[in-house]
């Protein structure tokens, strides 16, 4: 059984990160902050939150001891942080001062490895705080990273789809086109797979992509051999891109987390599925086993991190957590509809709903003029209300993946005013405003904006109309 111990719900922004230490644990979020906890209460610490990034932190990470907590943000910089005061020890600018998007410290060095959006990646030195080795993805912005167990090499994932295996010289061992559209996360099992080949130790790890797979792969560290990757199988289970995954500190379970709003726990030796958690009310971004406990911890867009506990004697093969987004809505009771308004904070409307008869099939129905000339909500802003949580609850019965074009690249989300930017790529409006209001460059290539000016993209508004006609059809 996995069950919801605690919801932490400090960040006002979309949470891109969590990690464990021994003791705390940290999440990041499009806020600029890093928030840290202690797991005896899950009580934020004196110190937090840590505030010092210009922009969006998307990663976060303790070293091996704990002491150290790192962070990267989309001002170009990685930060590193004393876990124990929150002192910010240092600040060290990626070259190119590219969006940093991940970060991960080395198991057997004091080192520390950023990745960057230009795709370029450096080893930090962090006894002394100076660059150690650097590199170069070939195509794409780097996305994930993970180290081998022994720190001698690690494996990045960028948005083209590769995976690459370098060592700790920097150097590029092996490349695999894994993902074709676009690796998200990657993690490392630190435990070795029985029985490996000729006495030779595998290791299992694990990427996830835009083409809403996880896939396992085995993998051979050798000075004397070099580095051998082999494909083992792939996990289904998400309708969606999938964000995030990460092995259990045993390696005997995978987590994952997607756009389709879904945690799932694989059993990894068979592939299996254990749980699956749907709380999150929009994408999950984050997951992270705790080193030392049965914890688990989600973040999500809904701004929130979920904390878990696992129980893990008694496995149950296909356990389920699901809220009512996850049920058959037109088949929904009157009494179905009124247990979801109230989830929704609505419970003020459920008298009203029921004396209208309104069961799921006619609740999906619902418009701003029914809800005006026939139930009588008199204002404004509670029918704008009611209105936009029945369209949240139509986007989750569209049983098909949303066509890629039509998501906005800055939340990922089905565009509603879609807008041209100097870019040439389009956005949600609110998202790429907000984008804009801290900073004059793309989010697609970091480049610089020659003009702010946004232009209304019509027709992609009609095409997303239209699809979106034919999906509630």
């Amino acid at each position: 059984m996995a069950t919801l111990i605690h919801t932490l719900a400090d960040h006002s922004d979309d949470v891109n990160c969590c990690a464990f230490s021994s003791s705390c644990l940290a999440t990041c979020s499009l806020d600029k902050t890093i928030r840290v906890y202690s797991l005896s209460d899950f009580s934020e610490l004196p110190y937090s939150p840590l505030e010092g990034h210009a922009y969006a932190v998307h990663c976060c990470c303790f070293s091996a001891s704990g002491r150290l907590l790192a962070s990267c943000s989309t001002d170009g910089t990685a930060a590193l942080w004393d876990s124990r005061d929150g002192r910010r020890l240092a600040v060290l600018p990626q070259p190119g001062h590219s969006a940093v998007r991940v970060c991960r410290f080395c198991p057997g060095a004091a080192r520390l490895l950023a990745g960057a959006a230009d795709g370029s990646l450096v080893l930090w030195d962090v006894r002394c705080f100076r660059l150690y080795r650097s590199g170069k993805v070939k195509d794409g912005s780097l996305m994930a990273c993970a180290f081998s167990p022994n720190g001698n090499f690690f494996v990045t994932g960028s948005s083209s789809g590769d995976l690459t295996i370098w060592d700790d010289k920097m150097r590029c061992l092996y490349n695999e086109k894994a993902h074709d559209l676009g690796v998200t996360c990657c993690d490392i099992s630190s435990h070795p797979v029985s029985g490996s080949e000729n006495g030779f130790k595998y290791f299992q790890m694990a990427s996830c992509g835009q083409d809403n797979q996880i896939k396992l792969w085995l993998i051979l560290f050798a000075d004397f051999l070099g580095v051998q990757l082999k494909y083992k199988c792939t996990l289904n289970g998400h309708s969606a891109p999938v964000l995030a995954c990460a092995f259990s500190c045993d390696g005997q379970m995978i987590v994952s987390g997607s756009v389709d709003k879904c945690v799932i726990i694989y059993e990894t030796s068979t592939g299996n599925t254990l749980h699956t958690l749907s709380q999150h009310t929009r994408y999950v971004t984050t997951c992270a086993f705790a080193p030392h406990s049965p914890l688990l911890a989600t973040g999500s867009m809904d701004k929130t991190v979920h904390i878990w506990q696992l129980d893990l004697k008694q496995p149950c093969a296909g356990d389920t957590v699901e809220n009512e987004s996850k049920v058959a809505v037109e088949d929904w009771s009157e009494d179905d509809v009124s247990a979801w308004l109230c989830a929704q904070d609505l419970s003020d409307f459920v008298g009203l709903f029921k004396m209208n008869n309104i069961d799921g099939k006619e609740l999906l129905n619902l418009t701003k003029e029914s809800l005006a000339n026939e139930l009588k909500i008199e204002s404004l802003g509670l029918r704008s209300k009611v209105l936009q949580k029945i369209e949240e609850l139509r986007m989750t019965v569209i049983s098909v993946s949303v066509p890629d074009e039509f998501l906005c690249p800055i939340t990922r989300e089905l565009m509603k005013d879609p807008v041209i930017a100097t870019d040439g790529y389009s956005y949600e409006r609110e998202a790429m405003e907000n984008w804009i209001s801290n900073r004059r460059s793309s989010p697609m290539t970091n480049l610089p904006l020659h003009s702010l000016m946004l232009t209304p993209n019509r027709t992609l508004k009609m095409a997303i109309s239209r699809w979106l006609e034919t999906q509630q059809k």
